[in-house]
């Protein structure tokens, strides 16, 4: 909030004036208005430089969001597949500032989760005698290989209008998948996996008998 507002600055100005039956404090002397003229334009140069407290944060700037962005770098060939809101592009000035990078699937959930996007890292490895029955068959290659689990994204299906060279149903979540694939080591490959609700015909999700909705992978 700023410090005073016109009629803060008006009462200011007012005790700055001599005493006297020549310098009027009542609301209606000229006097008066010609410092409430002055006192308006003072408290507008107060409230801006009230908003430049917010335009200094990121997280918090509208006036000057182009010009964080400029000096970030953004939008970028990932952070601008999607970010069609003020809070999106705060969200991706914000990341890229505090970005420190990391190797950790917690790292790499933080990172998907600072623009919005909840995700579950699981980390693959090669097949042996001590694994278990739901782990994944392959050979040592698949130590680099990770998976990301995501929620949340629109399935679409082939049309009857559709076209022969359509695919009969897509999904993905391309900010995402660049996202970590830009932030990913070199020399690892990670694989997106959406989790889908499991629905009827008729478009309604299907749930065990304890009421928990099915997800599928795809």
């Amino acid at each position: 909030m700023p410090l005073y507002d016109a009629d803060g600055y008006t009462a200011i100005l007012q005790g700055l004036l001599p005493t006297g039956a020549v310098w009027p404090r009542d609301t209606e002397a000229v006097l008066t208005k010609l410092l409430a003229s002055w006192a308006a334009e003072f408290a507008r140069v107060d409230g801006r430089a009230d908003d430049l407290v917010d335009e200094a944060d990121p997280r918090t700037t509208l006036e000057m969001l182009s010009d964080w962005e400029r000096v970030c770098g953004l939008p970028d060939a990932c952070s601008g597949l999607d970010a069609d809101t003020v809070a999106k592009r705060r969200g991706a000035v914000a990341a890229k500032l505090t970005e420190r990078g990391g190797q950790t699937p917690a790292y790499f959930a933080a990172l998907a989760a600072a623009l919005g996007y909840p995700i579950t890292v699981h980390e693959l490895r090669a097949f042996t005698t001590e694994s278990t029955c739901d782990e994944n068959v392959g050979d040592d290659v698949w130590a680099f290989a990770w998976e990301v689990w995501a929620s949340g994204v629109v399935r679409g299906y082939l049309a009857a209008d559709g076209f022969c060279s359509d695919p009969l149903s897509w999904w993905g979540n391309e900010t995402l998948e660049c996202m970590i694939r830009a932030a990913a080591p070199a020399h690892t490959l990670p694989l997106f996996i959406y989790e889908h609700w499991w629905l009827t015909e008729d478009g309604q999700a299907i749930a065990t008998e304890d009421g928990e909705q099915i997800v599928l992978p795809i």
